[in-house]
């Protein structure tokens, strides 16, 4: 087990301890509730898939049994002596309400133990398929965020970097599961739509400019940084030029998953926890819900359906 990266601020461990102890709250309430566990037929037919298409390709490329016999136990395996969240990624990963990375709840044996019933390791199997790229560890998100910066992992993750690097034993145990997709289901893969710049340029950044009421202009917040796909419009111009256009969508690419809205951190992170986004956004929410009309171009934006440079109604400001 690698030790934690020592590479959080402050401010991190605030943020962190926060979600500890509410994840721990929730966690403490659900192992207490005992018989309030629905019968597993029942709750098998309570959720719904979000795609059966993508349900079906992810268990024809990816092994489930391999999954469930080796990479589901990391999740329930406690993590970090001395770093930010010293716990297992079910601690925060099976109450969150926006994370792509929603795991199922535990249930316990007569000993206590937790495990995960046959029905809800497919849902959380088919939720993990997501977060890789079949054959490519490196380009998985599930694999980079856990990992340190210097050894490929993303820039941050609140769960802490408990991988120092590629060769640690469960980061291998994941690679070798995202590597044994044949190269043939590999290939028949559909590509991702392409998310058109054009449309971007001319109506998805209009949105940075024109806060609702009650809230900020996204150029308050994300100025500069990694997070920073809406900067200060130069003095003497009302709008970004195509330079600096370019510049913001590709920042504004690292939080968009091409294909899926509910997966995109730009469109969940403003949209209210009752509404499917995430708990916690600095800029408060702008969308009560995925009705919001606004909210639903944007969507169709991600998915590649809006193109070019004409802007529907809801995005004319």
């Amino acid at each position: 087990m690698g030790k934690t990266t020592p590479t959080a601020e402050w401010p991190r461990r605030i943020l962190a301890t926060f979600f500890v102890s509410v994840a721990a709250v929730a966690l403490s309430a659900f192992v207490l509730s005992g018989d309030a566990e629905p019968a597993e037929a029942a709750y098998a037919e309570s959720w719904a898939s979000p795609s059966e298409a993508r349900s079906s390709e992810a268990q024809t490329v990816l092994s489930f049994e391999f999954y469930r016999e080796n990479v589901e136990p990391i999740f329930i395996t406690g993590h970090g002596e001395g770093g930010l969240v010293p716990g297992a990624c079910v601690m925060c990963h099976s109450w969150q309400v926006g994370t792509p990375f929603k795991l199922q709840p535990l249930q316990h044996d007569a000993g206590g133990d937790p495990y995960w019933t046959e029905a809800r390791s497919r849902h959380n199997f088919e939720v993990v398929s997501r977060l890789v790229t079949p054959g490519f560890p490196q380009n998985s998100r599930l694999l980079r965020k856990p990992l340190a910066t210097e050894a490929g992992g993303t820039e941050y993750h609140v769960g802490g970097k408990f991988w120092e690097s590629q060769d640690d034993p469960e980061w291998q145990i994941l690679a070798e599961w995202v590597e044994s997709a044949s190269a043939r289901s590999v290939a028949a893969r559909p590509p991702p739509p392409q998310v058109d710049f054009d449309f971007f340029r001319s109506c998805v950044q209009r949105v940075f400019l024109n806060p609702r009421e009650g809230a900020v202009p996204c150029t308050t917040c994300h100025a500069a940084g990694t997070r920073g796909f809406a900067p200060p419009v130069p003095e003497g111009r009302m709008y970004w030029n195509e330079e600096e256009s370019r510049r913001n969508f590709g920042v504004v690419m690292r939080f968009v998953t091409a294909g899926y809205p509910m997966e995109s951190l730009f469109l969940q992170n403003p949209l209210h926890p009752d509404g499917g986004g995430t708990p916690m956004h600095g800029g408060g929410k702008r969308w009560e819900s995925q009705d919001d009309p606004e909210w639903q171009e944007l969507a169709a934006w991600v998915r590649g359906e809006n193109r070019g440079s004409t802007c529907p109604m809801p995005l004319q400001f």
